[in-house]
């Protein structure tokens, strides 16, 4: 039960679970989903996932330092050029698809081809990677194409009369952060107590999507070398004390995830058109082929690959990346007012679910990851039933 439990936890399998209720809810009970969605909206996707991306940023953070898969730090810059080159060739695509339409209208939705699905790609990065060097970069990539997704979004989904010099409390934020950081206070509720609402307040008021906030101040925040075995990580008294970040949100996180799922999937499994398939092509196309493209010019550049990533896995690492869902509905709903243009995308963003099947046949063929282990053992377990034989 607890290895169940565990399992889980690491996979993040509450999101689906969310999404699911939620599709069933919206289908047939309207008013009463809608009701409670509308209520929550605000307190989960606009201060609750600041708290998850802040986890796996503090994640990717630990990931870089002496013993992580990312170490050194210079490992990061490809994951996060794999980011963009996937966003700019998933709104390429959707351009591209709408301009070979009638319906230019739906240019204006090129923001919901940047979403990827962060806690999607985590998941199905641990299935096939484990806590490897492919599941950290799936994971900066993720977090790269999110952060451009939410900028753009930011402006026309937050105050009409946004205030640049909002951003004063930001640097205000970073500032007291970094003196907590000098003064040796390791605890992380001093940074989010004073920290955190300044650069909460700032990013609202600066016209900055507020799920960013908490990440100007996670570098700041105590952190511990990663093993890479998640039983001996987990066990790890550095992680598991009540200061430590990771620690004390684990499950929160897994609370908000669900959450997140549950006021954005619910969406009428009706309306498919020409937004449907834009953004489904976009992100199951243009993504992982933005994603290699942008990945060979920085290594053609010279930029050195994590270790124990080659191309077969970055094969994967970019069908890993196409799911949208959760996070591609979120910005529809930010991007198009409530009608026909918002259901066509929204199904859309519901409809790349099929991509995360893609990876895990793309794995099994190729044979990376734990199908990778799964090859090299079926030689030695062949010799072992011969020779019981």
């Amino acid at each position: 039960m607890t290895r169940a439990w565990r399992f889980s936890v690491e996979h993040y399998l509450v999101l689906p679970l969310g999404g699911l209720i939620a599709l069933v809810w919206a289908n047939t009970f309207e008013a009463s989903y809608f009701q409670v969605s509308q209520a929550l909206a605000f307190v989960v996707n606009d201060v609750g996932m600041a708290f998850v991306i802040a986890y796996l940023a503090q994640e990717v953070i630990e990931a870089t330092l002496p013993g992580g898969t990312l170490h050194p730090r210079r490992h990061t810059l490809v994951p996060v050029i794999a980011g963009v080159g996937g966003t700019l060739g998933a709104v390429a695509v959707y351009a591209a698809y709408i301009q070979s339409t009638d319906e230019h209208v739906l240019l204006q939705g090129w923001p919901i081809a940047c979403a990827v699905d962060l806690l999607v790609c985590l998941a199905i990065g641990r299935i096939i990677f484990g806590r490897s060097a492919a599941s950290t970069f799936l994971l900066v990539l993720a977090i790269a194409g999110d952060v451009a997704g939410l900028l753009t979004i930011s402006r026309r989904h937050f105050v009409a009369d946004a205030h640049p010099a909002a951003a004063v409390l930001i640097v205000a934020a970073i500032g007291v952060s970094a003196w907590l950081r000098r003064a040796g206070l390791r605890s992380m509720w001093p940074h989010l107590l004073l920290s955190g609402p300044l650069t909460w307040l700032g990013c609202y008021r600066a016209g900055i999507h507020p799920a960013l906030s908490l990440l100007p101040i996670v570098p700041f925040l105590a952190h511990t070398a990663r093993d890479l075995n998640v039983v001996a990580d987990a066990d790890r008294p550095t992680h598991r004390t009540a200061h430590h970040f990771e620690s004390v949100f684990e499950y929160p996180v897994q609370a908000i995830a669900f959450l997140f799922a549950l006021v954005n999937a619910g969406v009428f499994v009706r309306g498919f058109g020409t937004g449907t398939w834009a953004v489904l092509t976009a992100s199951l196309a243009g993504r992982p082929a933005g994603v290699l493209t942008a990945v060979a010019i920085a290594v053609a550049a010279g930029l050195p690959l994590p270790r124990r990533v080659g191309w077969r896995e970055l094969i994967v690492i970019a069908l890993a990346a196409s799911p949208t869902l959760s996070f591609g509905l979120f910005v529809a709903a930010a991007v198009f007012p409530a009608g026909p243009l918002l259901i066509e995308t929204r199904m859309g963003a519901l409809a790349t679910a099929a991509g995360a099947l893609l990876p895990l046949a793309a794995a099994r063929i190729l044979h990376v990851g734990r199908f990778g282990d799964l090859a090299a053992q079926e030689p030695v377990r062949a010799k072992l039933t011969e020779g019981h034989a």
